[in-house]
């Protein structure tokens, strides 16, 4: 079942930012049957600007949307780009100015870029674990003093962690925290990595990526205090790896806790979690959330992150750790879960809570 749809039935105008993209293509994609929002205008780099969308992108996977074929490839202007939604798919150092402009000029935006994540005044958000912390966009709009907003959603890694984590941190208090990565080449967005570059090997470096998985779930899994985020106090060691798996990123945790679960008392956490929008049933939001398996060889990228509309992450491995408390897998699909369909469910959330009402 899903919600009726909070703006009485029609479909809201949003504009897609960086539309030529991997990401962009996915916030195409989901979008092209979305039951609340409708894909108006594509937007996209100096050199995309004033072409046909369909000659403009080079299409990734299936078949473009007809909807969108014919557009016309805007700026990344607030001047030109009219819409009060506008999901960002620019890479950081694009997004640096573009985001606060259009906030500036009034719109809401979905960001998938790591610019301003770790922002004080910036939700950094996951809905089934962290809603509450929406209300930083009073604290951002009073703040900048801009009628617009900043949302975005956690690295691509970070956001399967973290809802593994979110039933754990709860119940027992996480304390220390170290992960180990095995990240999909589809995270490079296209073409990636050479193929004679990464089949075969293991590449255990991606620039920046491990200082994300380090702060970001301190931030996500903190507590709002009405003006600020009170960072969630444990300590975060991380490795991240590219490998040859073409979407899902999997990783290894081990962690330790305030209060020390048995085997047993984790995964019932883990079952027995449904986050903390369930009741709203959101179009885009996943049921449950976790999947927990029981199998010693999974959760497998090949088998699992493609489930449950690619926006579930999976579980297994549960079990003690010599030197910690616990250690687990998890895997999740990296470019919907962990990219656009995580900020399509970022504004479903603000759509129910009355946070796009003059879109």
């Amino acid at each position: 079942m899903t919600a009726p749809s909070p703006f009485g039935g029609r479909r809201v105008p949003v504009a897609v930012l960086g539309a030529t993209g991997t990401v962009g293509q996915l916030f195409i994609r989901l979008l092209a049957d979305h039951p609340w929002f409708t894909v108006t205008t594509v937007a996209a780099s100096e050199r995309s600007a004033g072409r046909r969308y369909a000659d403009a992108a080079r299409w990734h996977e299936g078949e473009m949307p007809g909807e969108v074929a014919d557009l016309v490839v805007r700026r990344c202007d607030p001047a030109v780009v009219r819409e009060r939604v506008v999901f960002s798919a620019l890479d950081s150092a694009a997004a640096l100015d573009a985001e606060p402009a259009f906030a500036r000029a009034g719109a809401i935006v979905l960001s998938n870029a790591k610019s301003y994540r770790m922002a004080d005044d910036v939700p950094l958000l996951i809905p089934e674990v962290n809603p509450d912390h929406l209300g930083l966009v009073d604290v951002q709009r009073q703040a900048r003093g801009w009628d617009g907003a900043i949302v975005t959603n956690p690295n691509c890694s970070t956001i399967n962690i973290v809802l593994a984590l979110a039933p754990l941190h709860q119940a027992f208090g996480l304390r220390r925290l170290l992960a180990v990565t095995m990240q999909a080449i589809s995270g490079a967005g296209h073409p990636g990595v050479a193929s004679l570059d990464i089949l075969g090997t293991v590449i255990p470096y991606i620039g920046d990526e491990e200082p994300k998985v380090e702060t970001e779930p301190q931030k996500l899994l903190g507590t709002f205090d009405g003006e600020r985020v009170v960072m969630a106090p444990f300590v975060t060691s991380a490795h991240t790896n590219r490998v040859p798996v073409r979407h899902g990123h999997t990783a290894c945790l081990s962690m330790s806790f305030d209060r020390h679960p048995h085997e047993s008392e984790a995964l019932a956490a883990l079952r027995g979690w449904r986050g903390a929008i369930a009741e709203l049933h959101l179009p885009t939001a996943p049921t449950p959330p976790l999947v927990v398996h029981e199998a010693p060889d999974r959760p497998q990228p090949l088998r699992d992150a493609d489930a449950g509309d690619r926006m579930q992450v999976h579980v297994g491995r549960v079990r003690p750790d010599p030197l910690l408390d616990l250690r687990l897998v998890c895997t999740g699909h990296n470019v919907v879960r962990g990219a656009a369909g995580a900020s399509i469910l970022n504004a479903e959330l603000m759509a129910v809570r009355g946070l796009l009402a003059d879109a």
